[in-house]
């Protein structure tokens, strides 16, 4: 699986202090000694794990390998010393972490030895993070038990094989009427468990793009605001991006001057492809771009209806425009995803990663905005800066989604974007309807487009408050100065990106 990965690049494998063993193991398990000689002969290894330092797709890690063929790729005492080893070297070098995950779970012939390496590798996972060093984990047939609750589900980044078996229940251990799907690469990804499956053949390249994006970076510079996307049937004002130069710059080195990113990828690979274009605008503040500024409106309710259209640009519209690759972080880690709700590490044309959080134009769910929490959290921790784009009519506001903790989800996102160390940039490309919106937006560095509102609450609904008749919703609108340029003129945004 290393080879699949590094290619004809070097590993060099590393090895842990060696321990005195007693004779058939901690426990005194008759045959365990012979059962490990055995696995040893069957595969060449002398444990479950193997370990050291290699380079994939030019960015350097510490991988960090399971072979199941080794008593089932089981969590021994030994087992437990190779992986803190491994989390312990990449700590020491700076460098990420790229685990192979294919286990099943705690080594039975080692009893409680074997079950207290979880809290082992917990704890080395835990410094880790706090140093900053991405963790990335590829999950393969089978991963279960302990194996995926610390070193598969515990990292950044969890991408799996198609097919894989995943779970915290192994088979013989599970309801005998459990639905085997969930127990799937394919029901996870479902549930927000997995960021992405992918195919064998297009693991290498999902993973040096994530490497890359992930880091670890030094001070990275804000978020350029995007450019503001004409109508569908306009052409663009910029060329695209050149393919060729973004994927030199993922293939570099690490230390290497980063020059651009790589071109499209399928969406199931952990890439989502896009021929993006480079940007009008550089800086942290809006700017003009080619082309003739679009009129703004005149009154609160035309803003209303021109951030409605459904001809104007919306989230994949914009995202697909300012990364050439994205790669998506799915799900919420607590069983809930959101489709109207993206996010994820995208590459821009000049090969600097950044984070994105992006509303669809529907009410956000809190699975959304616990993703949201997620990604943001994530970066602030990586030093990636943030983009978010903010459109949505407001917050999901039906029975489902209080029970789903609608309002702990919302504050969660709120605490995210407050807490963040790292810039972040806001764009607000549609709707701008209440907390809902305000939860993802920057509170010092949000900018607008010319087709888009923002307000304590939806004209609708602000009428309805005020008890005033539907027919009144179009004044409200225009006393709530939502307006692109009121929203300048207030404070509330920066600029109107054209």
């Amino acid at each position: 699986m290393i080879a699949l990965l590094t290619g004809a690049t070097a590993f060099t494998e590393h090895r842990p202090p060696p321990r005195p063993r007693l004779p058939d193991g901690p426990l005194g398990w008759a045959g365990y000694d012979a059962a490990r000689r055995r696995a040893a002969a069957r595969t060449g290894e002398e444990e479950s794990v193997v370990y050291g330092t290699g380079s994939v797709g030019g960015r350097a890690c510490v991988l960090l390998s399971f072979e199941f063929g080794f008593l089932g790729g089981s969590l021994g005492a030994p087992t437990g010393d190779r992986l803190t080893a491994a989390y312990e070297l990449a700590l020491t070098r700076r460098l990420p972490l790229l685990a192979l995950v294919a286990t099943g779970g705690s080594r039975m012939q080692e009893g409680m030895v074997a079950l207290t390496q979880l809290q082992r590798v917990a704890a080395a996972s835990v410094r880790l993070r706090a140093a900053g060093i991405p963790q990335i984990a590829v999950v393969r047939d089978p991963t279960t038990g302990g194996g995926w609750a610390t070193v598969g589900a515990g990292a950044d980044v969890v991408l799996a094989l198609p097919g894989a078996q995943i779970g915290f229940a192994g088979s013989r251990v599970r309801p005998p009427d459990a639905d085997p799907y969930a127990y799937s690469a394919e029901g996870q990804f479902a549930a927000g468990q997995v960021d992405a499956v992918v195919p064998p053949g297009e693991l290498a390249r999902a993973v040096a793009h994530w490497l890359h994006a992930l880091g670890p970076h030094e001070a990275l510079p804000p978020a350029p605001v995007p450019r503001a996307l004409p109508p569908a049937g306009e052409p663009p004002r910029t060329e695209a991006a050149d393919a060729d130069t973004v994927e030199a710059a993922v293939t570099k080195p690490a230390d290497a001057a980063t020059e651009g990113t790589a071109d499209t990828e399928p969406a199931n690979a952990g890439t989502e492809g896009a021929a993006g274009a480079k940007p009008a605008n550089a800086g942290t503040e809006g700017a003009a771009g080619a082309g003739s500024t679009p009129r703004l409106p005149a009154t609160g309710r035309e803003a209303v209806a021109r951030a409605r259209d459904p001809r104007r640009p919306r989230a994949e519209a914009y995202l697909a425009d300012y990364f050439p690759v994205r790669l998506p972080l799915h799900g919420d880690r607590s069983g809930g995803t959101d489709p109207g709700l993206l996010t994820g590490f995208g590459l821009r044309a000049d090969g600097r990663p950044v984070a994105y959080v992006a509303q669809c134009g529907t009410p956000t769910r809190p699975a959304g905005y616990r993703a949201a929490a997620r990604t943001i959290r994530l970066a602030d921790r990586l030093g990636v800066p943030v983009l978010t784009l903010v459109d949505t009519p407001g917050a999901a506001n039906d029975a489902e989604a209080e029970r789903a903790g609608a309002g702990a989800a919302i504050a969660d996102a709120f605490a995210a974007i407050a807490a963040a160390r790292v810039p972040v940039t806001t764009l607000v490309i549609g709707e701008g309807g209440s907390g809902g919106a305000l939860a993802l937006a920057s509170p010092d560095n949000t900018h607008v487009t010319a087709d888009s509102y923002f307000s304590v609450i939806a004209p609708e609904l602000a009428a309805a408050i005020l008890k005033r008749a539907p027919s009144e919703t179009g004044a409200t609108a225009d006393q709530l100065r939502l307006r692109p340029q009121d929203l300048v003129e207030l404070r509330i945004a920066r600029s109107i990106v054209t």
